[in-house]
C-alpha cells in the first residue's frame, strides 16, 4: 500500500506543490514588503532632499486635519522612512503594515485634489499600495523576514528550514 502512496505523490507532485505552497505566498510577501515599502521611503527620503520645499507643500497644498502643518511634516516624513524601512527587513511587519496604512490614508485625506485631477493614476496608487498594505497585514511577513528568524529561534533554535512532508512520502 505505501509503494502505490508513494507512487501517486510522486506522480502527483505533491511533495512540490506542497513547498511551493509554502514559499510561494513568502516570495510574494517579500516582493509586496520592498515593492510599497519603496514608494514611500523615496517619498520620505525627496522631502529630506528638499525639507522647506516640503514644509511649503504642507503648508500650503496638503491639509492634515488636527495636525499643524509643520508637525504633519514631520510625523508624515518619519512614517515614510520608519515603516518602510521595518517591512524591508521584516520586524515588526505588522505594526509597521498597519503604521504605512496610516500614512497612506492620511496623504489620501489631506490631498483632495488626487480625485480631481485629470489621471486617475495618482488615487490609483494609493488604492493599490492599501491593498498590498493590508495583504502584509493580514498575512504577517512571510517566511523571509526578521519576525520567522525571531519566531523560529524562540521555537527550539535557528534551524534550516526544510520543506514540508507530504502524508506517505520519506
Amino acid at each position: 500500500m505505501s509503494v502505490f502512496r508513494s507512487l501517486h505523490a510522486w506522480l502527483t507532485l505533491e511533495r512540490f506543490d506542497a513547498g511551493v505552497r509554502a514559499w510561494a505566498g513568502s516570495a510574494l510577501l517579500l516582493f509586496l514588503r520592498l515593492y510599497v515599502g519603496w514608494q514611500f521611503f523615496a517619498s520620505g527620503l525627496e522631502k529630506l532632499r528638499d525639507w522647506n520645499a516640503a514644509l511649503a507643500l504642507f503648508h500650503q497644498e496638503y491639509h492634515v486635519p488636527v495636525l499643524p502643518p509643520t508637525l504633519a511634516a514631520y510625523v508624515g516624513t518619519f512614517g515614510e522612512l520608519t515603516f518602510p524601512a521595518l517591512l524591508f527587513v521584516g520586524f515588526g511587519t505588522r505594526a509597521a503594515a498597519l503604521g504605512l496604512f496610516a500614512v497612506n490614508a492620511m496623504a489620501v485625506i489631506s490631498y483632495p485634489l488626487l480625485f480631481t485631477l485629470d489621471c486617475p493614476a495618482a488615487i490609483n496608487d494609493h488604492k493599490y499600495w492599501a491593498i498590498g498594505i493590508a495583504t502584509i497585514f493580514c498575512f504577517g511577513g512571510g517566511e523571509v523576514s526578521l519576525d520567522a528568524w525571531l519566531r523560529h529561534r524562540a521555537n527550539g533554535g535557528c534551524k534550516a528550514h526544510r520543506w514540508p512532508r507530504v502524508a506517505g512520502t520519506r
